[in-house]
This record gives C-alpha cells, sequence and structure tokens, in this order.
C-alpha cells in the first residue's frame, strides 16, 4: 500500500515559522505526498513552492474551534481560494449540533461549499467532543450541506485521542453511500495507527508524522 498517497503532510501550530514550512513542503515533494496541510497565512508561500508538483494544498478555515461566525468563515474561504488553496477543512461549530441548530450547520456548510467553488471541502466534526449518535448526526448534515469528506478532528482538543478507528467505520458507514469521503486525522504517528485507519475506511490521513509512517 502507498501510504504517501494517503498523506496531508500537516503543521499547523501557532508558533510554525516560515523556514519549518519550507522543511514541510521539501518533505511533501520528497515522499510524494497527497498534499499538505498548513494555516491560511502559508497558502500562497506553498501554492507557490509546489507550482511544478501534483501535491494539494489544504488549508483550514474556522480553525481550531469552529465558533466563528458562518460569514467570517465564508470570508477565509474565499481568501483562501484566491491565494491557492486545493482544498478546505472547516471546522463544524459543535455548539451549534449539540442544541440542535441542525439548518444552521447544514446552511453553513452549504455556504462555503459555495465559496470554495471547485474545490473540495472537508468538515471536521471534532469526534472528541462527540457521542457516536452526535457523529452520525454531524455525518447526514454533512451530506446535505454538499461537502466533499468528514474530517475527525483538528488535533487542538486538550486531553483528546484525535482519530480513532470506531468513528472512522461509522463516519464511513454514514457517508460513503453517499459519495463522502473520510479524513482521519489527529493523533496518528505511526504506519500501524495510519493503516489501522485505511482499514476502517479513511481516504486521507492528515499527519505532521508523514516521514516516519512512510520511511
Amino acid at each position: 500500500m502507498e501510504l504517501n498517497k494517503y498523506i496531508e503532510h500537516t503543521l499547523l501550530k501557532q508558533d510554525a515559522k516560515k523556514s519549518e514550512i519550507i522543511n514541510l513542503l521539501d518533505e511533501a515533494k520528497n515522499f510524494n505526498f497527497f498534499g499538505v496541510c498548513v494555516n491560511p497565512s502559508f497558502v500562497k508561500l506553498a501554492k507557490q513552492y509546489l507550482k511544478d508538483t501534483n501535491i494539494k494544498v489544504v488549508t483550514v478555515v474556522g480553525f481550531p474551534l469552529g465558533q466563528t461566525t458562518c460569514e467570517s468563515k465564508v470570508l477565509e474561504t474565499i481568501d483562501a481560494v484566491k491565494n491557492g488553496a486545493d482544498e478546505i477543512d472547516m471546522v463544524l461549530n459543535c455548539g451549534k449540533l449539540k442544541d440542535g441548530e441542525y439548518d444552521y450547520i447544514v446552511n453553513e456548510i452549504s455556504a462555503i461549499k459555495t465559496a470554495c467553488q471547485n474545490k473540495k471541502l472537508k468538515v471536521i466534526l471534532e469526534t472528541d467532543l462527540l457521542t457516536k449518535d452526535e457523529i452520525k448526526t454531524a455525518c447526514e448534515l454533512c451530506i446535505k450541506g454538499g461537502a466533499d469528506f468528514v474530517k475527525t478532528s483538528t488535533g487542538f482538543v486538550k486531553n483528546g485521542v484525535g482519530a480513532k478507528a470506531e468513528d472512522v467505520k461509522l463516519m464511513y458507514e454514514t457517508v460513503h453511500a453517499a459519495g463522502l469521503g473520510v479524513k482521519a486525522s489527529g493523533g496518528i504517528r505511526d504506519k500501524e495507527a495510519a493503516l489501522k485507519m485505511v482499514e476502517a475506511g479513511a481516504v486521507r490521513l492528515g499527519t505532521s508524522s508523514g516521514v516516519k509512517i512512510c520511511e
């Protein structure tokens, strides 16, 4: 199995320096990863640096809390696409989900998908904060909103586990028939963990340990 083709090589730390991002991009080139995932301020740099490759530039919106307004997430998305982002990973508003404001969530996903133009949209559910029923409901709302992927985690929840194979399997079983993919992200630090996620149904892996996994 070519795990490099599943990996979105990730660096989203708030203190990430330009030199670290360039190192990430060089590693992505060396291992021919599917993509890189960087914060919005580095999208333009990443797109320029990877211009002669097929490596996708992925960025985040409403990150990491998901509690910004729909309007601000839409503006972030428009800006990211303008700067060269190939895919957008937005954070679901977990509070709205828990309050049962399902129309809000569907409308927000739909608005951001429109702002993506023809770019793929992934919705980060933050599974560490959700029950199994809430994960399933969130996936169903992502289908209704027109998302392309559901994603487990930001990796920023304090004491959170991140991606769990059982959650990935539940997400896969909920969205697969509707044509959505699953991205496992958070806590995937070795080849064994990566393989478990793929076996559970993930077609993308968000990890900062891509080099270790592939070596």
